[in-house]
C-alpha cells in the first residue's frame, strides 16, 4: 500500500510540475506540485480499490489504483510550444516518473546488497523489487493509447490534424477499452508482460534480481 500510495504521487506530481514549468499555474494553485501524497489522493483510487485488492488477495497485494487527476489549463502554455504538444508533454511526465523511481530503486537495492547492508533474498530487497516492478507497471499501463489515460493525449501529439477528429471520435469508447484491459488476464499482458521483462532485466543487469 505504501508502495503504491507514493508511486501513485510521483506520478501527479511529475504532470502538476511540469505543467507549471510550462506556464500553467493551475496545478500550483490548487496544491499539486507537491510530493505531498494527501494532495493527490483520490478516495476511490489511491485508498479503496488498492485496500480491495489487498483484502482480496489475502494482504499479498496491494493491486490497482489511481490518483487524483492533475487539471490543466492548456492555453496557458508557453507559446513556444503548440498547445498539443505541450499537453503531450505534460501527459509523458506522469509515466516519466514512475521509470526514473523505478531505476532509482532499483539501484538502492543494488546499493544496499552490495554494502552487505540487506540480503539479496531478504524481505526488503523482495519489497524493493516488487516497487521496481509495480513501476514500470505504472509506466507500461498509462501509456496505453487510449483516454482517459496518458497515453491517449501522448498519441494525440503526433497525430496529423487531419486524422484528429477521427481518434477524438473513437476516444469516447476508452474507458471501455480500459476496462477490458484490465479485467481480461489476457488483455493485461499487454502492459504486465513488458513491465516483467524490463524490471526483471534492470535488476538482472544490477546483480540483484529474484
Amino acid at each position: 500500500m505504501i508502495i503504491l500510495i507514493a508511486s501513485i504521487a510521483i506520478h501527479e506530481f511529475g504532470h502538476a510540475w511540469v505543467a507549471d514549468r510550462l506556464g500553467d499555474r493551475l496545478p500550483r494553485s490548487q496544491g499539486r506540485v507537491t510530493l505531498n501524497p494527501v494532495s493527490h489522493a483520490d478516495p476511490i483510487g489511491t485508498l479503496a480499490f488498492p485496500l480491495i485488492g489487498y483484502l482480496v488477495s489475502g494482504g499479498m497485494s496491494a493491486g490497482f489504483g489511481w490518483g487524483k487527476p492533475v487539471q490543466v489549463n492548456p492555453r496557458s502554455f508557453s507559446r513556444r510550444w503548440r498547445m498539443r504538444t505541450a499537453h503531450m508533454m505534460v501527459a509523458l511526465a506522469g509515466p516519466a516518473m514512475n521509470v526514473l523511481l523505478g531505476v532509482l530503486l532499483a539501484l538502492l537495492l543494488a546499493a544496499l546488497v552490495a554494502g552487505d547492508v540487506i540480503g539479496v533474498s531478504g524481505q526488503l530487497a523482495i519489497a524493493l523489487r516488487q516497487a521496481v516492478f509495480l513501476n514500470f507497471i505504472l509506466f507500461f499501463f498509462n501509456l496505453i493509447p487510449t483516454h482517459p489515460l496518458d497515453g491517449g493525449t501522448v498519441i494525440e501529439g503526433f497525430l496529423p490534424d487531419r486524422v484528429l477528429p477521427k481518434w477524438q471520435q473513437f476516444s469516447v469508447y476508452g474507458p471501455f477499452v480500459l476496462m477490458a484491459v484490465i479485467f481480461i488476464p489476457a488483455l493485461a499482458q499487454v502492459f504486465l508482460a513488458p513491465a516483467e521483462w524490463v524490471s526483471s532485466g534492470l535488476l538482472n543487469l544490477l546483480g540483484v534480481g529474484s
